[in-house]
């Protein structure tokens, strides 16, 4: 029998097809094999572990088939020590079983740091150091000392602290500086309309302290704190130009729009 007769004959014809039918089922098998294998298209949301203990999140991985891996720690006022601080993926997105959930946790202590030497500086290079350092400016005094604006002592709960103690990250430090003569004054600066935490670097820098901070009956919330402003001082910069380095500054804070408005609208004229 010819090439040309065999591969139309009905016999070619008939083993082709099963050998075609073969192929196919083989390849359905294989899909649906590895789509059983790789749970194709299912996905199940990430649980929240913001907050957690490990203990916790181990137990309620296992339950979700999860695994979990500690990739970082910080340090945050906002968690329990050990707590989770975050998570990937976050909270809610849909994954796979056995899917590892890469979590970051707090410190279980305050991170400290190294207090550098602010002594014998001028108080603006102790106030740089001290912020690169993570601390912050507290109190200013002053001592009579030849040598102005000198800092003399760094203080922490009233007790000196020296160079090399190991102060908590975020802890506030206060300065003893020192000034040639007596009831030396500073231009008194206008905070009006200013936040919370720009008022009191302006403060700091002016070498004054920052005194009571007056909360009116329209802040309510901690969001409304973070947008606060300054309605009213004490000493009142358009009765007071000068005043003592070290005085302290009584601040009136707000978001009541009507009080902002007003202020707003006095700063306007007065330009």
């Amino acid at each position: 029998m010819s090439l040309k007769k065999f591969l139309v004959s009905r016999v070619f014809l008939l083993n082709l097809l099963i050998a075609v039918i073969l192929v196919v089922a083989i390849i359905v098998v294989v899909l649906q094999s590895l789509k059983a294998y790789t749970h194709h298209g299912e996905s199940n949301p990430v649980p929240d572990f913001t907050g957690m203990l490990q203990q916790e999140v181990k137990t309620i991985a296992e339950e979700n088939h999860l695994r979990i891996t500690i990739i970082d720690s910080v340090y945050t006022d906002a968690v329990q020590p050990g707590g989770v601080v975050d998570q990937v993926p976050k909270a809610g997105f849909g994954v796979k079983e056995n899917r590892t959930i890469f979590l970051t946790i707090n410190y279980t202590q305050k991170e400290r740091v190294v207090l550098p030497k602010l002594t014998d500086i001028s108080f603006r290079q102790a106030q740089v150091l001290a912020k690169n350092s993570g601390l912050l400016v507290g109190e200013i005094s002053y001592q009579p000392s030849e040598y102005n604006n000198l800092v003399l002592k760094v203080m922490q709960d009233s007790m000196e602290v020296l160079p090399g103690n190991l102060l908590i990250k975020g802890s506030t430090i206060d300065f003893v500086v020192g000034r040639d003569s007596e009831n030396e004054q500073t231009p008194l600066p206008n905070l009006m309309n200013m936040t919370i935490d720009s008022a009191k670097e302006v403060i700091t820098n002016a070498m004054l302290n920052s005194g009571v901070l007056i909360y009116d009956q329209s802040i309510a919330t901690a969001e409304d704190s973070l947008n606060a402003v300054v309605w009213k001082q004490y000493p009142n910069p358009k009765t007071t130009s000068m005043v003592e380095m070290g005085t302290s500054i009584d601040l009136w804070i707000t978001v009541d729009e009507e009080k902002i408005k007003k202020i707003t609208g006095e700063e306007t004229s007065d330009k």
